[in-house]
């Protein structure tokens, strides 16, 4: 999975960079009346990434997910790929988010790369 967010160049530094946090989290919580089709939660801003904003005088950002497509849109399948559209979340396919949701437990580790 590929980071979708508007402002892809760089991992994420502070909250409204629209930005993709990259590293290693975990899967923390889960959403199933997401906006988007399900919605599972990743375990951002680490301590480190709170620390690293904080030196900068800002806030790390909060509320990344992993998710399909926003309600509604699901018909836009992988073409939804075209065009960086979430606000630093990782974006799929409604396809691909089912699966995930069925095989994938809270607290199992996630790299988020480039």
């Amino acid at each position: 999975m590929s980071p979708s967010g508007a402002n892809p160049v760089g991992a994420k530094q502070e909250e409204g960079d629209n930005k993709t946090p990259e590293g290693i989290y975990k899967i923390d919580g889960r959403n199933p009346q997401s906006t988007f089709h399900l919605a599972l939660h990743v375990s951002y801003p680490s301590d480190e990434d709170k620390t690293r904003a904080a030196d900068r005088g800002a806030s790390a950002g909060f509320d990344i997910m992993i998710h399909g497509i926003r309600n509604g849109l699901g018909w836009m399948g992988a073409f939804h790929r075209l065009n960086d559209w979430t606000a630093g979340c990782v974006a799929v396919t409604d396809e691909e988010i089912e699966e995930l949701w069925r095989i994938t437990p809270d607290g199992t580790t996630v790299e988020i790369r480039p």
